[in-house]
């Protein structure tokens, strides 16, 4: 395996090579929450080159006191509205919110990387 990162804490190496396989899992299937800080509403709005108040009308919603990313309903699935599928890509990565950039490394998959595994093809058991 190449380019394997690995973090403290968790059971389980990641081999960023398997994104380009994968048809991005991580942004597509069950809905979800994608959370952004108002750091990262500003961040993406001026690379999208849209005013904040007209990115959070388009691209957010409220949950409770955060914001997050709206989804498109694909068939029976569900995809972030910034995943491109005919790049396999996220349209806003250089910007892209600290959820993303963290993922697989979340504190809800460190006794769930069963779980993870049928989620993400760049996770490798360690032990």
């Amino acid at each position: 395996m190449s380019n394997l990162i690995k973090k403290d804490g968790y059971s389980y190496t990641f081999d960023a090579s398997a994104c380009s396989t994968c048809q991005a899992r991580c942004c597509t299937g069950e809905s979800g929450y994608i959370f952004v800080t108002k750091e990262e509403i500003k961040n993406i709005s001026k690379l999208l080159d849209m005013k904040k108040d007209d990115f959070i009308k388009k691209y957010l919603f409220k949950e409770g006191f955060k914001h997050s990313i709206k989804e498109r309903k694909v068939g029976e699935s569900y995809e972030c509205a910034f995943y491109n599928s005919e790049s396999n890509g996220c349209s806003i990565y250089e910007a892209r919110p600290l959820q993303c950039i963290t993922f697989p490394f979340w504190d809800y998959f460190k006794n769930r990387v069963d779980e993870l595994k049928l989620e993400c093809p760049g996770v490798v058991d360690v032990k």
